[in-house]
């Protein structure tokens, strides 16, 4: 049997922790990308499931300043408004670790 340092229980325990965090902060998302983001939302949007973590939290930072994306830019402002810079990376990485 491995013996198990405090280092390592604590990270497991963050990377589940954040797994949970981004699951939670995604729900409101999976009505449009679908629950895998592997749906165009409206038919328009990219499949947010093929794109990389940079590229999420670049576009989502983006739509929170309104100087990203074309005719839903003003949906998702106002879906990721409430979000900090934390919170778009832990769901950028959320979504990158579904694939």
């Amino acid at each position: 049997m491995k013996k198990l340092t405090l280092a390592t229980i604590f990270i497991a325990g963050a990377l589940s922790l954040m797994a949970a965090d981004g699951k939670a902060l995604t729900q409101k998302c999976a009505g449009c990308h679908g629950a895998d983001f592997g749906k165009k939302a409206l038919g328009v949007s990219k499949i947010v499931k093929n794109m990389k973590a940079d590229e999420i939290v670049k576009a989502l930072e983006g739509y929170k300043a309104g100087t990203f994306g074309g005719p839903m830019k003003g949906v998702m402002k106002s879906q990721i408004s409430s979000y900090n810079d934390k919170q778009i990376k832990v769901i950028a990485k959320y979504i990158t670790g579904l694939k």
